[in-house]
């Protein structure tokens, strides 16, 4: 009998769709060249010289549009950020006091920043699960958290999970058709085990009559075994809104959501999620208390283990003060620092490219990595592969030497996912999110090196979201926060930035 080595499939194609416009410029840079020749050409008409002046007027307003980091922003979304940056340091707006002696209204710990405004609803859905509902008051959206406890990969055929990854993709590629769905989030948070689900499992089944030395050997498991374990919870959270002009009461919004549960949480099972369950109110306020104070995970373990649970209210799961820094976001017993995504992989990679990015990170406390999808509609998804399709043709032809190598290689990349898409496969767009919660600034900067090298490991390209790092820890919880939502300036407006 002999066997055949069957080679691991690889995963790969993330494609960034090209912006519109000469270069760098983007689509209003270039409507802003073009239009300032022609301006330039009349006023060349009366008098050169006040022409060549109003041309150097425009080079320095264009140049800025033309300098670019690597994750696309130019030199006016970098002054706008610290401009932003300043005027809320100036205002106080960087720190966060609550509770009762706090000036907030009701004396009570609410979640800071994006979180503030959101309200806690409670419903149930087909199988009478209770299910907890965030309605985002400002922006008029409504979020339900699925927790996941995800098949292992360990000792797993290629084909299971080449299987998982396209039943993951199917999932995805459905989303594009749910009513009012905005957009998806998969939080996965791994923290040191606590010790207490063992020590309460264990403890109490020693019997006074035991042997010493038995009783000896139980102790020393249960104190020693926490430190080389870890917990992983794995949360997947969904954000609906309302269509434009409709007016809609949010018990029927709620009765909608307990509809759709049980067909989102069967494709979840197919795509190795294990048994997925909707989230009660006080689960979700729970595990946003945790993320803000992790001295106090214990604490909530032992309530739920003891009493089944510990009827935290949203009122009371946000923390009792934060202070936001440039890199970094302090908050009750923690220091965060959020990274953000710049670049995919290059290339393709094999299914295990994120696993050791979602393992537990010795030095800890808590670890999230937040991966944000925002699916687009079959005729939007349509209109930008064929628009890509058509850009990356026209560079390839219009290119010589080296460069007409890798505009080849772009062009088959983008006809292949014209192919995928017009046979029926769902276009994406997503970022991924990466916070790290230790104990003090000294360990942050241990943290910081650590998580450097698991990004290369995983062939990513991430910066710290300096300057909005508050904002970037609210992202990486299930709590359905998009980054997409609450920009200033509308996302047609920045696309054609």
């Amino acid at each position: 009998m002999s066997t055949e080595a069957t080679a691991d499939p690889t995963y790969g194609n993330w494609r960034r769709p090209r912006r519109p416009g000469l270069g760098p410029l983007g689509l209003i840079g270039t409507i802003a060249v073009f239009g300032g020749l022609v301006v330039d050409l009349l006023v060349s008409l009366a008098s050169l010289q006040v022409a060549l002046g109003i041309v150097g007027v425009q080079c320095v307003l264009l140049l800025p549009l033309a300098v670019r980091t690597q994750d696309g922003r130019n030199v006016y979304q970098m002054i706008a950020l610290r401009i932003g940056w300043f005027r809320r340091k100036a205002k106080g707006a960087t720190v966060y006091v609550s509770g009762p002696l706090s000036t907030r209204p009701g004396g009570r710990f609410r979640p800071p920043g994006l979180l503030s405004r959101v309200q806690m609803k409670e419903g149930r859905d087909a199988y009478d699960q209770p299910f907890g509902v965030l309605h985002h008051r400002g922006r008029n959206l409504y979020t339900i958290v699925l927790g996941c406890e995800p098949d292992g990969g360990s000792l797993v055929d290629p084909d299971q999970v080449d299987t998982w990854v396209a039943s993951w993709g199917h999932w995805l590629a459905q989303l594009s058709a749910e009513p009012g769905l905005r957009g998806a989030s998969v939080v996965v948070e791994t923290a040191p085990d606590t010790g207490s689900r063992l020590a309460n499992e264990v403890l109490p089944r020693i019997r006074s009559d035991a042997p010493a030395a038995a009783r000896a050997v139980m102790e020393e498991v249960v104190r020693r075994y926490p430190a080389a374990s870890s917990e992983m919870h794995t949360y997947i959270a969904l954000t609906y809104g309302v269509p434009n002009g409709q007016r809609r009461k949010t018990d029927d919004i709620i009765t909608d959501l307990a509809i759709r549960i049980p067909g989102l949480m069967a494709g979840l099972v197919a795509a190795g999620a294990g048994p997925p369950a909707p989230l009660s109110a006080e689960r979700i306020a729970e595990v946003v208390r945790v993320a803000y104070d992790p001295a106090v995970a214990a604490d909530v373990l032992d309530a739920r283990v003891q009493y089944g649970g510990t009827g935290l209210d949203w009122d009371d799961a946000g923390p009792a003060a934060t202070v936001e820094k440039v890199g970094a976001y302090h908050h009750d017993s923690g220091v965060s620092r959020t990274w953000l995504l710049t670049l995919a992989p290059r290339g393709t990679v094999r299914a295990q490219v994120l696993r050791g990015l979602l393992e537990d990170a010795p030095g800890t406390r808590r670890k999230r990595v937040a991966l944000l999808y925002r699916p687009i509609d079959p005729a939007t998804s349509a209109r930008i592969v064929e628009a890509d399709r058509r850009a990356a043709q026209f560079m390839a032809t219009s290119r010589r030497g080296m460069v007409q190598a890798r505009a080849a290689s772009e062009v088959r990349a983008a006809e292949q996912t014209a192919v995928e898409e017009a046979t029926g496969a769902g276009l994406v767009e997503f970022s991924m999110m990466v916070t790290v919660t230790v104990d003090t600034d000294e360990e942050l900067a241990d943290a910081s090196v650590q998580v450097r090298n698991l990004l290369a490991g995983a062939r990513l390209l991430m910066r710290p979201a300096d300057r909005m790092q508050a904002a970037a820890f609210s992202c990486t919880l299930p709590a359905g926060i998009l980054p997409w939502e609450y920009t200033l300036v509308p996302r047609e407006l920045k696309e054609a930035l």
